[in-house]
């Protein structure tokens, strides 16, 4: 190739990168399929120490349901019930019951070309759920609103690593309680036409989502396929009440899965211990997962958790800790040992700005539940203060990392091998490999190039205006919120959602709003 060539080539490849740079609309990236090893901490006897543990902890100690008819339910299946509400569940049950839980599951999409699936191998990313508070596009924290919350489900629709809109990204404080499950299900639906989430508030809450589900999908395809799903939490240690079992009951009844997620604050709610933390949970997890079976056997299911520990010095919840991770790595052996796909929480952090502690704590966690081999991969956009806000800053930060985990997990690519090898000869000794056209035609594929930080020499990142990283990514939100184009909601199907959430609403009481149990 001519130096006049040559150049003509190089210039084009960094017009080509610029290009790249400055498109915001890409494609969602498919579910995660994990082409490296597991990070798998515990042998085949230390696997079956936690899982003789559990069971110990399930037939011995118990677990109590609060709730009238899962006692009727577990009586009916035949378990022991001690107390009036403390159940005994013998571990053939458990076994017996936990067998029939799907080991993947396809997560069906309003578009099918953004249909997922999870288990075994395969992974999906889903943003962060659930903060009173954000840190808006000027990085100020505020309440939400209910245009806060469609703004964090049109990025993540943008966001190619994120398979999901979720639901509550942020609580939408200007709207009644009562009401706003149902506002928070017709913005995931319509901002986004990826998978997303459905509130387990209530039981009728969840009920108004799977109706609405109906409506979108129609009646009789929820039957045959999943759609939606909810997030059910335990009380650690050892507890389940009422309004999280209805709210199992009504996905279960209609085929659609939760995670089944025991609250665990390592050292507050389980032993001082990581092993025996971890054996709590798995019993916590068990009982509900069986408990699934009970209402409907064959329904798919998620092995969850909610997972932190807690500082002994103020009792405050901690994210990134080095126990966190290695309790991650052991829950993905059990939930493998059982054959169950499994839930986890990603980029946690307790920072209350996007700072350096935020950046370290969240990056340990995505390296972690990476190589635990997670297949539901919660709260990976956004999470900052323990959960009490979400920054639109680390909201874009987060879904790029997840972007480039999702390029590790898939391992080593030995595609063009043969191809790159023979460019080494074309370049020689003391050559470059900028220009040759093997680099040209697979510059974009062969490393990840992030967007969002800056790698220039600090010249030039001085004459770009010395922006930090949380003005990159505020800028990257506007320009993502500027292209975003509205997933088209087929017009019959809006009218009967709105129709819906219109006679709901005048069904429930607004003064209802400090009860949503009703």
């Amino acid at each position: 190739m001519s130096v006049q060539a040559e150049g003509k080539s190089r210039r084009g490849g960094r017009g080509a990168r610029r290009t790249m740079r400055e498109d915001v609309r890409e494609e969602m990236l498919p579910n995660i399929t994990r082409g490296i090893p597991l990070m798998e901490p515990m042998s085949p006897e230390q696997v079956e120490k936690i899982d003789a543990a559990s069971m110990d902890i399930l037939e011995n100690v118990g677990v109590v349901f609060r709730d009238e008819e899962a006692i009727r339910d577990w009586k009916a299946a035949g378990a022991g019930i001690r107390g009036g509400d403390r159940v005994h569940l013998d571990r053939d049950m458990v076994r017996e019951l936990i067998s029939t839980i799907p080991s993947d599951i396809t997560l069906h999409a309003r578009d099918p070309q953004k249909t997922v699936q999870l288990g075994g191998p395969k992974s999906i990313f889903i943003p962060m759920t659930g903060a009173p508070y954000l840190r808006d596009l000027d990085d100020v924290r505020r309440a939400p609103t209910l245009d806060d919350l469609a703004m964090f489900h049109k990025l993540a629709h943008m966001s190619p690593a994120m398979h999901s809109s979720a639901h509550h990204i942020v609580e939408p404080m200007d709207h009644a309680i009562s009401h706003r499950h149902l506002r928070i299900t017709y913005s995931s639906m319509k901002h986004s036409d990826k998978t997303f989430m459905g509130m387990t508030t209530s039981p009728k809450n969840a009920e108004d989502v799977l109706d609405m589900c109906e409506v979108l999908f129609g009646k009789d395809y929820l039957e045959t396929h999943t759609v939606v799903t909810g997030n059910c939490n335990g009380n650690s240690p050892l507890v389940w009440d009422e309004v999280m079992l209805g709210a199992m009951r009504a996905f279960n009844r209609r085929n659609q899965p939760v995670l089944c997620s025991p609250f665990v604050l390592g050292g507050a709610n389980t032993p001082a211990s990581t092993a025996a933390s971890v054996a709590q949970l798995n019993a916590e997890a068990l009982s509900a997962l069986a408990y699934t079976q009970v209402v409907r056997k064959g329904c798919p299911a998620i092995y969850g958790h909610y997972l932190s520990t807690v500082s002994m010095a103020s009792g405050a919840p901690m994210a990134g800790t080095p126990e966190i991770s290695l309790m991650n790595f052991m829950i993905g052996q059990m939930a493998r040992y059982y054959d169950v796909p499994w839930r986890t929480s990603n980029t946690l952090g307790g920072a209350k700005t996007l700072d350096a502690q935020a950046g370290y704590e969240s990056a340990t966690t995505l390296m972690a539940v990476l190589m635990a081999g997670a297949n539901y991969i919660w709260h990976s956009a956004g999470w900052n203060e323990a959960g009490m806000h979400c920054s639109v800053a680390k909201f874009m930060l987060d879904a790029e990392q997840c972007a480039m985990g999702h390029r590790m997990v898939q391992g080593i690519q030995w595609d063009d091998f043969d191809e790159a090898l023979a460019a080494i000869p074309d370049i020689g000794p003391g050559g470059h490999y900028l220009g040759h056209p093997h680099t040209l035609e697979k510059f974009q594929q062969a490393f990840f190039m992030p967007k969002l930080f800056d790698n220039n020499a600090i010249e030039q990142w001085v004459a770009d205006g010395s922006k930090d990283a949380t003005t990159r990514a505020l800028e990257a939100a506007r320009g993502a919120l500027s292209a975003y184009e509205e997933p088209t909601l087929d017009e019959g199907i809006n009218e009967a959602l709105l129709d819906y959430i219109a006679r709901r609403e005048r069904e429930i009481p607004a003064e209802d709003a400090l009860n949503d149990t009703y």
